[in-house]
């Protein structure tokens, strides 16, 4: 499968190597999803491939397809968790 660029997977999954929580859009997605440093981005991003998980998450908006990729893997009360208490990083998520 081709990536589609929706942004869901720099969203909703938390990336230990940018220390991105769970739920939170990286700094580096940019307005249009395309990510600001994709020639030094991690290795964990740049093995990432486009998989059935892209399809049962397809939806019109970012907000939509994040939410049904956490509801997916029933993430989705530890997600509102993090961003409920606003939460900078992956460390400070894990330790609360």
């Amino acid at each position: 499968m081709e990536c589609t660029r929706c942004g869901a997977c720099c969203v909703a999954p938390d990336i230990a190597a940018l220390d991105k929580p769970l739920g939170v859009r990286c700094p580096h997605l940019t307005a249009d999803n395309l990510c600001s440093v994709y020639d030094r981005r991690p290795d964990v991003c740049r093995s990432y491939q486009a998989d059935e998980v892209c399809r049962l998450i397809e939806a019109p908006t970012l907000e939509e397809r994040v939410g049904k990729y956490l509801a997916l893997f029933e993430l989705t009360d530890e997600a509102r968790t993090v961003r409920e208490h606003g939460c900078s990083s992956m460390r400070k998520a894990r330790r609360g």
